[in-house]
């Protein structure tokens, strides 16, 4: 008789003799049950270590499906001596002949698809989770914490703080998915061994974010007109002075819509194509630029003094060549602090804050929690020497400015991934320290026919007020003439 216990027992009896299934049954035995009570925990979202995920997703997970195949494995190889020996086809011919036998088999079947149903369901949810887990920001930021913890603390303060990383590092299409497969499989390999670089390099190539990833949230056609900025900074003086650089930035038009090409965007209007020639890996080095106009002419320029035996890279010029850290900022100690000041963190009121914060976080520190407590060692004794009544009586404020200047120094300098206050990372947006914009607007491009790229300022902005005394838009609007 065709009996379900009977089958049972036999496949027991074949996975006691097959080491690869009796193994595969033991790991599944044990591994399942955690998996599934850690999934629903997770979908939860009891615990928020991403280490936990890990488990989960990248360890429990694979290991339980190979479990299901050396399961798999030791069944399949069963001979003669085995089930096969027992139930051939003619033993089920007879038996799906039996229309008794023939309900039982029908019963097993519709038991044994169900619960393979659902398992595999199972198993789509866990390979989904962790799929979506290593495209998360917090798997990217937090798992190699020491690595990418500049990257993942400059990303949480900066305007991309609520774009995951993958959408901007990661082309979605089969391509990018795999190009960044194979880029983090490196990198895990460079953090597991300590081969990676301190500082990690921008990644100009492998993880770059394209012109069209960009685009998919800053529409190209609404780029024009003007933007009116103002740039807050405070004096090192005893009263921490605010000051105030007012400026019309001709952000422009890349020539949508029926809006010519002006402005900043002209550098990336359809209506030609920028090209430039780089001799360094930051691309900073520029000794050639080639403008190709839609009608076939080009007109190119040529850095005076340069020999042709220097070697060059080309490039297309897109947003990221200006833009190059839009999420990843990294600031000087000067500005850190200026931005702290501005917004509260470092209470203005502290007489000479901002020259005594500026002088405690701008020494070299040997790690993180060394700066730490310096900084506030060295703040609480300036201002007993020098204040001691309002070190006692507005003890809260002083505390309150200690917390903002560590704060200003730990979120730009990583002492453990070499980063420090001046030698990291530059911004090209403008042109600070000779670089950004200047790298092609310096007076050295010139084209055969003695065109120079032109230095002015007034190409991209108009400065209305430079660091004068800090207004309020009132107080500003009421100054104008009528």
């Amino acid at each position: 008789m065709f009996k379900q216990g009977g089958v049972i027992l036999t496949l027991l009896g074949i996975i006691f003799r097959r080491p690869a299934a009796l193994v595969g049954a033991i790991m599944f035995a044990l591994l399942f049950p955690i998996l599934l009570l850690s999934v629903f925990i997770d979908l939860q979202g009891g615990i928020e270590n991403p280490y936990f995920s890990l488990f989960i997703y990248l360890i429990l997970g694979p290991l339980s499906i190979l479990a299901l195949v050396l399961l798999a494995v030791g069944l399949i190889r069963v001979n003669r001596q085995g089930l096969g020996e027992h139930y051939t086809y003619e033993f089920f011919k007879e038996q799906l002949t039996n229309p008794e036998q023939s309900r039982r088999i029908r019963r097993l079947v519709y038991n044994a698809t169900f619960f393979i149903s659902l398992f595999l369901l199972f198993l789509g949810v866990v390979a989904y989770s962790g799929h979506s887990f290593t495209d998360s920001s917090r798997f990217c930021g937090t798992f190699c914490h020491t690595v990418m913890e500049p990257e993942y603390v400059t990303f949480k303060n900066s305007p991309h703080s609520q774009v995951s990383c993958v959408a901007c590092h990661i082309e979605q299409n089969a391509q990018g998915v795999t190009k960044a497969k194979f880029t983090g499989m490196k990198q895990l390999y460079a953090t597991f061994f300590n081969t990676y670089e301190r500082p990690l390099q921008t990644p100009l190539q492998s993880l770059r974010p394209t012109r069209q990833i960009c685009e998919q949230c800053h529409r190209p056609e609404k780029f024009h007109g003007h933007k009116l900025t103002f740039i807050d900074t405070f004096l090192p003086d005893e009263d921490n002075s605010h000051m105030q650089t007012t400026m019309l930035l001709k952000i422009g038009s890349g020539g949508y819509q029926g809006h010519a090409p002006h402005g900043i965007h002209w550098h990336i209007s359809e209506q030609h194509q920028l090209y430039y020639q780089a001799t360094d890996a930051k691309q900073q080095k520029i000794i050639r630029v080639e403008l190709k106009e839609a009608d076939g002419t080009s007109t190119i320029y040529h850095k005076q003094g340069v020999t042709a035996a220097e070697r060059a890279t080309e490039y297309m010029m897109d947003c990221l060549d200006c833009h190059n850290r839009p999420t990843h900022i990294f600031l000087a100690p000067d500005a850190a602090l200026d931005k702290k000041i501005h917004a509260g963190r470092i209470p203005a009121e502290l007489p000479y804050i901002k020259q005594q914060a500026l002088a405690a976080i701008s020494r070299p520190y040997a790690d993180a929690e060394s700066a730490r407590l310096q900084i506030a060692r060295q703040l609480r004794q300036w201002y007993d020497s020098h204040y001691p009544e309002l070190s006692a009586a507005q003890g809260p404020l002083l505390e309150k400015a200690i917390s903002g200047a560590q704060q200003a120094y730990s979120e730009n300098v990583f002492p453990e991934m070499n980063i420090h206050w001046q030698s990291s990372y530059q911004s090209y947006i403008g042109h600070q320290n000779d670089t950004g914009c200047f790298r092609c607007h310096n007076g050295t491009l010139v084209s055969d026919d003695g065109k120079v790229i032109s230095r002015d300022c007034d190409l991209c902005h108009v400065i209305l007020a430079e660091n004068v005394p800090a207004k309020s838009i009132t107080e500003m609007m009421q100054s104008i003439p009528r």
